[in-house]
């Protein structure tokens, strides 16, 4: 439940891949980032941070995501780094499938944040230390989760679900890692199979 850093981190991400790629070493990426202050972070500790977030999502990434990263178009390069959210947090998975998936393929259209609570809630009847958390963190994990779904483009400035147009070369790049992660998006199964073939 640490994510509330931030959100998609889209321009740090694709500049981090890029230096992996270079380097192939993911401590001399933090190195070089830190010392040269390549995020332009106001302070030392917040980019720290976003680096280490960064990284942590990226590593999710095989090295030919990496590639398809740095060359995809924007729209593709958010629904992959909304697959590396989804991959590092399980929670965010959960709530992709669960929630925001669901809603979608049950034509429910909308999102709010009531959504988000009643997930939460119904997640800690399973998992006690959810109950732990304070009014204010809960806010601000609902806030950042709705953040990244804006950025990704998986919902519209006034929370409705939009569909995600996956390309055929992005759905041929995620079911060679794990098909599964498909589920992270607001798409209808018989859309995948048409798109796919």
């Amino acid at each position: 439940m640490s994510f509330t850093t931030g959100g998609l981190f889209h321009r740090e991400s694709a500049k981090l891949a890029g230096l992996y790629l270079e380097f192939r070493d993911w401590i001399v990426v933090r190195n070089k980032v830190i010392d040269e202050n390549l995020l332009q972070a106001r302070t030392l500790n917040t980019q720290k941070r976003i680096c280490r977030e960064v990284i942590a999502r990226l590593k999710t990434f095989s090295i030919e995501e990496l590639r398809f990263l740095i060359d995809a178009s924007r729209q593709e390069q958010s629904y992959l780094l909304w697959i590396a959210v989804c991959r590092r947090y399980k929670f965010i998975a959960d709530f992709a499938i669960e929630v925001l998936r669901e809603r979608f393929i049950t034509l429910k259209t909308d999102l709010n944040h009531k959504d988000f609570d009643s997930f939460l809630n119904r997640k800690s009847e399973w998992h006690t230390e959810l109950d732990e958390i304070r009014p204010t963190t809960r806010k601000k994990l609902r806030q950042v989760l709705f953040k990244m779904l804006h950025e990704a483009d998986l919902l519209t400035a006034n929370n409705m679900i939009n569909t995600t147009m996956l390309t055929p070369k992005l759905i041929d790049l995620v079911v060679r890692t794990n098909r599964r992660d498909l589920l992270y998006f607001p798409i209808f199964e018989s859309d995948l199979k048409r798109i796919a073939q």
